[in-house]
């Protein structure tokens, strides 16, 4: 089957950020969505979309730490859609890291899904981009230039991922553009989502409020579909919290 859309694959895409994301694009794309556990969640988004457009999603699980599947995760999206436009990564893990009880498994899994698994698949992905000469747009953090108190691991990892925005910026060009986007607290379910106290929101976010998932969702469209002369860019969504210290 070949695609007359533009096909995007999305990571982390069946809850959260990540089905806003999908339901932003959707009318513009069709999309194969990645999960890994969440297969109900996967399901019901997947349903919603299909009745918008019969044909139009692609499921798939994987693990991005398991970096010898990436490939195939690839070419299972290539062989559904005949083609791979864009790439948005915004599967990532996040949990505390406090200094003297980390072990290796917490540090290997939070680098597995922030860092390792996205430049994996960035790389089995470029092939297929570079024909399409389309782009990327990863799902940062304001915690990648500064540290979160308690997340060490979380920050650095991030700090990784946003080094390898510049860096394939810089490799996959002209044929690829590469961005990222930089949210600050988000709010999920009316409770925010990695979030600050409600005084450091107040007194240390230029707009006094939390963000939502759809402002998130629109600079990541925006990025991916039509800034086509920006690349190697991170975009805040912040509320203008790293305006201060």
């Amino acid at each position: 089957m070949s695609s007359s859309r533009p096909v995007v694959l999305v990571t982390g895409a069946a809850r959260r950020v990540g089905a806003v994301i999908a339901r932003q694009l959707h009318p513009h794309c069709d999309l194969a969505l990645h999960y890994r556990s969440s297969a109900e969640a996967m399901q019901t988004l997947a349903a919603e979309l299909e009745a918008a457009r019969a044909g139009s999603v692609l499921t798939v699980r994987a693990d991005l730490g398991d970096i010898a599947a990436l490939p195939g995760l690839v070419e299972a999206v290539v062989a559904r859609f005949g083609r791979l436009d864009h790439l948005v990564h915004n599967a990532s893990s996040f949990h505390p890291t406090r200094i003297g009880e980390v072990d290796e498994a917490a540090f290997d899994g939070l680098f597995a899904s922030n860092a390792k698994g996205p430049f994996f698949l960035s790389q089995a992905a470029a092939p297929h981009l570079r024909a399409a000469r389309g782009s990327m747009v990863s799902l940062l953090d304001i915690y990648a230039e500064r540290p979160l108190p308690d997340h060490a691991v979380y920050s650095m990892a991030k700090a990784a991922h946003r080094m390898m925005v510049l860096a394939l910026a810089q490799a996959l060009g002209p044929e690829v553009r590469v961005n990222g986007v930089a949210p600050g607290t988000v709010l999920w379910s009316e409770k925010p989502f990695k979030a600050e106290s409600p005084e450091a929101i107040d007194t240390r976010t230029a707009l006094g409020r939390v963000g939502t998932p759809e402002a998130v969702a629109t600079a990541v469209r925006q990025l991916l579909l039509e800034a086509d002369y920006t690349t190697g860019a991170v975009l805040p969504v912040d509320g203008g919290r790293l305006l201060s210290t």
